[in-house]
């Protein structure tokens, strides 16, 4: 029963929940942070130049180190998504250098172009002086796998 002073229902203000939706981000970001099995420092090194991107393949080639080259940009969503896994990543592998290239990094056009990067996120994964797998998209499941199955010590 309703009587005539009662108050209409109060609704939760946009600001409110936004700001609520925000707290519950940040609740789980964390959650996912305490869930990793990181230990150490991150291992990620950007890539700024045509000369640092040719230096860093020759490592993985030729001095056989085990890379992932991560290509990516600041203005894609899935990128940012798969951002933070792959810096858990580079924590929980450190005798992998992953290398991070963003797209839109000036001077690099003609060597996304010689290794046909038409969709970020990409992943190049090198082991022994080759690449063993190529990952593009999102896919946390199948990046954890490639990533395990190839540099998992024993």
């Amino acid at each position: 029963m309703s009587t005539p002073n009662s108050n209409p229902p109060i609704s939760t203000p946009p600001f409110t929940s936004a700001v609520q939706n925000l707290q519950v981000s940040n609740r789980f970001s964390h959650f996912l942070r305490m869930c990793s099995s990181s230990a150490g420092a991150s291992n990620v090194v950007p890539i700024k130049s045509e000369e640092e991107f040719n230096n860093a393949l020759t490592k993985a080639q030729e001095e056989s180190l085990p890379s992932i080259f991560y290509f990516t940009a600041a203005w894609c969503g899935p990128c940012r998504f798969i951002s933070p896994l792959i810096e858990d990543l580079s924590k929980k592998y450190p005798h992998v250098t992953t290398f991070k290239i963003d797209i839109d990094q000036e001077g690099l056009g003609s060597t996304l172009g010689k290794l046909n990067i038409t969709a970020v996120p990409t992943l190049h994964f090198f082991q022994n002086g080759k690449k063993e797998s190529e990952m593009v998209g999102a896919d946390i499941a199948r990046l954890n796998n490639i990533v395990e199955n190839l540099y998992k010590k024993d």
